[in-house]
């Protein structure tokens, strides 16, 4: 709930707390938080109870929806916790889904056996800007093949995870990679490397920034009609276009203006919600599955595994 509880409603919905307590087909029911001071907060702010642990909230609640927003080294257990409520549809699980290949795996598989649908919390799948670009590259709006330049901070599973599946999801999934750099060793085994990734429709270099100095989370993808940045993280997206030029005969360049691309990212937890919304009547939405996420996650370990 941290995100957002001091941001203004109408223009900020970056928490899952939030997003629920916002959406009409929803009804937030209650949180867990092992922190009593964050447990008082949540129950101020939204007038529902908050448990100090998930046995106890499961004795008392039944639900449709649980997200799982947790240190991820709890996801695997918590899921098996969860999946004993008989009454469960849907797994709203943050990323990554675990540091363990193996654990993520199963997590697919009992939710498959539970006949829960899972889903993982990359949020620019259901944000309209981010599904705008991907509407356009499939269309041929933006031309084919691309080729982009990723900075990410903060660690390639922990922030890099987003733009890595954000490009698997515009570009499709990765044929191959070749590591440029290992870069620095980070916690639970994630690290900062760089490397040349080819997806399905493009090809790409991801490079990791130092955090410390400033968060950096860019993407810049140049088509053969022009080109895209996708800045701070998705906040602002710009297409320029390719012209002629008046004076030289037969060159083309960009254009000095270009077309901003509206993005939502300030309500992304709220298109998220309403994807839920959208699955658990049983129709197709814009979210990311678990086999996507999981997907991602083998090729970004292949990628971490290779740096030695």
């Amino acid at each position: 709930m941290g995100y957002d509880l001091a941001l203004s409603p109408s223009h900020f919905v970056y928490s899952h707390a939030r997003a629920l307590s916002s959406h009409p087909e929803f009804r937030l029911v209650g949180a867990v938080e092992v922190g009593f001071s964050q447990r008082e907060a949540f129950k101020r702010a939204y007038k529902v109870p908050a448990y100090g642990s998930l046995e106890q909230a499961l004795a008392f609640q039944t639900v449709d929806l649980a997200i799982l927003a947790t240190p991820t080294q709890t996801h695997h257990r918590l899921l098996c916790e969860l999946l004993n409520l008989t009454s469960l549809k849907a797994i709203l699980c943050e990323k990554p889904l675990s540091y363990n290949l193996d654990e993520s795996r199963e997590m697919l598989k009992l939710c498959a056996k539970k006949n829960v649908d899972l889903y993982v919390n990359y949020m620019r799948h259901s944000e309209p800007g981010s599904i705008e670009v991907k509407r356009r590259i499939d269309s041929g709006e933006i031309a084919g093949p691309l080729k982009g330049v990723i900075w990410y901070s903060k660690g390639f599973l922990h922030n890099g995870s987003h733009f890595f599946n954000l490009l698997e999801y515009w570009l499709g999934g990765m044929q191959g990679f070749k590591l440029l750099n290992a870069g620095r060793s980070l916690l639970c085994g994630d690290a900062e490397p760089d490397v040349h990734v080819t997806f399905q429709k493009g090809e790409a270099v991801f490079l990791g920034a130092k955090d410390e100095n400033f968060s950096h989370n860019t993407i810049e993808l140049v088509a053969k009609n022009g080109r895209l940045r996708y800045e701070n993280g998705g906040r602002y997206i710009e297409w320029t276009a390719v012209d002629r030029d008046k004076d030289l005969k037969d060159y083309t360049f960009l254009t000095r203006g270009s077309e901003e691309i509206p993005s939502e990212l300030n309500r992304c937890q709220y298109f998220v919600v309403e994807q839920l919304s959208v699955a658990l009547k049983g129709n197709t939405a814009r979210l990311c599955s678990g086999a996507q996420a999981l997907g991602s996650l083998e090729a970004m370990y292949s990628i971490l595994e290779s740096r030695g």
